[in-house]
């Protein structure tokens, strides 16, 4: 079987061509049957991959010397989509040159051209930023919507938990994922009335004799046990989910920030520094973002991932990793089946369903 190629928008990032190829190559080791189409400006792209020889002969270069910057308004980003790097990429996979694009660049602007070019798969309303979050388990929790949309209503939010619990049966190998709503309590009173609705939503959705959903929904979590690993879905709106994101990002840095200041302020410190370093470094892998990396847009009829700005080469390899693995698990067809199940459910629930046949005498 062919497997279809991943575009990579080649000129975003902070650091660049350099960066974006030598991630591409490094994940390539991991997934030696795809392909890549390179969106970018082809001299500098051509010079990148004369230190990985092994990429020239599985990529094909797209030129494109027109980027967008990070601080470009989405709604004119949008009209240079045929010109840029990232809207080339994007349309490479609406029009099947690929089967994924990888960018690491504007994020606001890769939403709207990827809605646009792709619009969500049917029964969805809107997509949603989902990432995968370290915790204390050996697993990572997906977390939803972390920056999509500002707002969510009931409907959203139980889409959301359908497309999270179909990404962490591929990323983490979970049958039925373990699913929350994030609330600012665990009972059942606390929340908006969305939180409130979604949960019954979710609750009846789940009970059925059939097994229902392919999830399994616990009810609410709180912000400070997201890292736990007591969850494997976490799911929100765009506006809560990008502060949580940003909160416990800033905490870990705080950490990592204080323990460097903590180890350095006496002879004394620094000794003790060398005896923990094993214990440290663990911590410094756990939340180094890099082994984190690669954001998706889940509810397109397209695989789009978003990946840091910052990325190193490493960071970049992880985000082609998702893509890949997104690909090859087939994402949007377990997407789509489980909203099939999900509306079926809303029929019966509604009265609407097929009527038994009337029996016979």
């Amino acid at each position: 079987m062919t497997l279809p190629r991943i575009a990579i928008d080649a000129m975003g990032g902070d650091e660049g061509v350099r960066v974006m190829i030598e991630g591409a190559a490094l994940a390539r080791r991991e997934h030696e049957g795809f392909n890549f189409l390179l969106v970018g400006d082809q001299t500098r792209i051509e010079r990148a991959l004369q230190s990985h020889p092994g990429m020239a002969g599985a990529s094909e270069i797209l030129h494109c010397d027109d980027v967008i910057s990070g601080d470009e308004q989405p709604s004119r980003a949008i009209r240079r989509a045929k010109t840029t790097s990232m809207g080339l990429a994007v349309n490479a996979v609406k029009e099947g040159a690929a089967g994924a694009a990888v960018s690491a660049g504007n994020t606001g602007a890769l939403m709207a051209m990827s809605k646009i070019a792709l619009r969500t798969l049917p029964g969805i309303d809107r997509p949603a930023l989902a990432a995968l979050m370290p915790t204390l388990e050996p697993h990572d929790v997906v977390m939803l919507d972390l920056g999509a949309n500002t707002e969510a209503d009931a409907r959203n939010l139980v889409q959301f938990a359908v497309m999270g619990a179909a990404y962490s049966r591929i990323v983490n190998g979970f049958e039925r994922p373990s699913v929350r709503l994030l609330n600012i309590g665990t009972e059942e009173i606390k929340g908006t009335d969305a939180l409130r609705d979604a949960a019954a939503q979710l609750t009846e959705a789940t009970a059925r004799d059939d097994g229902g959903l392919a999830l399994q929904f616990d009810g609410f979590v709180e912000s400070d046990k997201i890292n736990r690993g007591e969850t494997h879905v976490v799911v929100t709106d765009g506006f809560s989910g990008n502060i949580a994101l940003k909160a416990i990002e800033g905490s870990a840095r705080f950490v990592t920030d204080l323990l460097r200041q903590a180890f350095t302020s006496s002879l004394r410190s620094k000794i003790g520094f060398l005896v923990s370093r094993p214990a440290t470094e663990l911590l410094r892998h756990h939340l180094d973002p890099n082994n984190h990396n690669g954001a998706v847009f889940l509810g397109l009829n397209g695989v789009v991932v978003k990946s840091h700005g910052s990325a190193t080469a490493k960071g970049v390899a992880q985000a082609v990793n998702v893509a890949a693995r997104l690909l090859e698990d087939r994402l949007i067809n377990r997407i789509a089946d489980d909203l099939g199940r999900l509306g079926e459910e809303a029929l019966k629930r509604n009265g609407n369903g097929p009527k038994a046949a009337p029996n016979e005498t």
